[in-house]
């Protein structure tokens, strides 16, 4: 194919490659130019034009689109009509997309000027979507490169798969300390997952959480499902767990444990009776998209997956949201996903220190540094922002010895009356873009970094640990982190304590983090055990 610029008056027959407008007329790039084309350009004063002009077994763009889309688009799949050297591809139906990516990087190789772009392979899609696109980047292809893509676009067609039936049942096991109402979501969002594509949640059991009570659930109910889902009162860590030993017990296979898809890493992939059989991780209760949807996404295709496939999920398998957004990936922005969570800390230094005597227990010394810095300081190394400290009694002195931490105070007329109003004055000070708070006391000095970094890395509301409690030895200590849920319940705490029962209240949501010391279980109340703060088994 030539292309460059020509006399108007030879540019009878050549395609026009960019626009030019002659007198009072526009013509468009990509026009075949006539007789009367050059005579109008001749008479606007137009003495030269850029031009393609295809030689003896070219192509043109849009047959060359044409004839790639009829071979690429495999079954599910529509073809529209050739424009501008471009081919589009829609689902016929919802399914799951498939194709060899191997075979689409060969065909994209044959030759620069030809080019197949599509979704990620096994996308779910739904009817009517673009799923790819076919373009023809000159106004022509040489015809021997056009043969050469076709002899691979076989092994590069794109098809959609369709839903098979799915009708499925639900196996929950129980603990003493399992409330009733996670069950209960756990049902509605399987049965919207479910539903979504194309099934139905035909049959729910609830069973102690012991391996023959999963196996006898399974042989009682299982019946003609075609998938089985098993979610468990604790998580599967151990092919030899209770759900998987479960499986085994009523004739299943466990084919894998695990999968490189985050949230989903405790995913369990068996097989019963041809049937397949999920163990779930924790994040299947929660609507967020997570490993599982990839999984079940294509049993509901019919397509059997197999160990290798789960392995492969890997690539684009970091599926984590930003833990604060309630509907993730909808409408979602780059600022709403990947990123880390923003924490604040919420430091309370308002007490009358009443046990301590006539001192201030906030403003003694500790290693250099008044004892209230030592939690502000562990909180700005820990990357918390923004660092509130709450004050009360002696205020001026409280911020005289923060003067040099990057702090921002809220005082509390009210510290009399209270832990509580000074906990309510502290969560009210931080911004709407908080995602979660870590509530320290000011008289814990031993408490580091380290205590603050752990907490914060095990934060993450999406798999169900919205509230993170450091621990010793199995005893439950300070600071905690609150995901900004409860906020709201924490505020309206009154008295001289702290937001702890609610503890209770949400037990699902809690996560225990075991520490490497007891500093998360010393607070600095009295003389006598200012005394022996060096004496802390670290």
């Amino acid at each position: 194919m030539y292309f460059g610029p020509v006399p108007v008056a030879v540019a009878t027959g050549a395609i026009l490659a960019h626009s030019v407008r002659a007198g009072d007329r526009s013509l468009k790039k990509g026009r075949w130019l006539t007789a009367e084309d050059v005579a109008l350009l001749d008479a606007g004063g137009v003495e030269e034009v850029i031009v393609a002009r295809l030689d003896a077994g070219d192509v043109h763009e849009d047959a060359a689109a044409e004839r790639m889309g009829s071979r690429l688009a495999g079954s599910g799949l529509t073809a529209k009509a050739p424009f501008t050297g471009r081919v589009n591809l829609f689902a016929a139906h919802d399914g799951i997309l498939t194709f060899d990516p191997d075979a689409v990087l060969a065909l994209n190789s044959v030759d620069e000027s030809m080019t197949l772009a599509t979704l990620a392979p096994w996308s779910w899609v739904k009817q009517r979507q673009m799923i790819a696109t076919i373009k023809i980047i000159p106004f022509a292809v040489p015809g021997e490169a056009l043969a050469a893509a076709l002899e691979l676009a076989d092994d590069a067609r794109v098809a959609v798969t369709p839903l098979a039936p799915l009708p499925t049942v639900l196996i929950q096991t129980e603990l003493a300390a399992t409330r009733s109402s996670v069950l209960d979501k756990t049902v509605r969002v399987l049965t919207q997952r479910v539903e979504a594509l194309g099934g139905e949640l035909v049959a729910e059991r609830r069973v102690p959480h012991t391996a023959s009570a999963v196996a006898q659930a399974i042989d009682e109910i299982a019946g003609n499902s075609k998938l089985v889902l098993v979610a468990g009162a604790s998580a599967i860590v151990d092919r030899r767990d209770v759900v998987p030993a479960g499986i085994t017990a009523a004739g299943g296979q466990v084919r894998h444990f695990g999968m490189p898809v985050d949230p989903g890493n405790l995913i369990l992939l068996a097989e019963r009776n041809g049937i397949p059989v999920l163990g779930l991780p924790s994040c299947a209760r929660s609507p967020a998209l997570n490993g599982v949807d990839l999984v079940l996404q294509r049993i509901a295709a019919g397509i059997h997956v197999e160990p290798r496939d789960v392995m492969a999920m890997g690539v684009g398998g970091l599926l984590k949201e930003f833990a604060g957004r309630p509907t993730p990936r909808a409408g979602k922005t780059p600022e709403d996903v990947v990123k880390a969570p923003d924490l604040a800390a919420v430091v309370l230094a308002a007490g009358q220190s009443r046990r301590m005597g006539q001192r201030n227990k906030l403003l003694i010394e500790v290693d250099g540094q008044p004892m209230v810095a030592h939690a502000v300081r562990a909180a700005a190394e820990a990357g918390l922002a923004p660092i509130v400290v709450v004050t009360g009694h002696e205020r001026e002195r409280i911020e005289a010895a923060l003067a040099g931490d990057r702090v921002q105070f809220c005082h509390n007329p009210d510290y009399a009356q209270g832990l509580s109003t000074s906990l309510a004055k502290g969560l009210r000070a931080l911004g709407d873009d908080c995602d979660g708070a870590l509530v320290c006391l000011g008289d814990m000095p031993r408490v580091g970094a380290r205590v603050m970094d752990r907490l914060s890395a095990a934060y993450d509301p999406v798999e169900g640990r919205a509230i993170c409690v450091p621990t010793w030895h199995g005893k439950r200590g300070n600071p905690v982190l609150w995901d900004r849920r409860f906020f709201a319940q924490m505020a309206e705490v009154e008295g001289d304590v702290g937001a702890r029962h609610l503890l209770g209240m949400h037990q699902a949501m809690v996560c225990e983090v075991a520490m490497e010391d007891a500093a998360v279980l010393l607070d600095i109340d009295s003389p006598a055990e200012l005394a022996t703060l060096d004496e802390v088994d670290r």
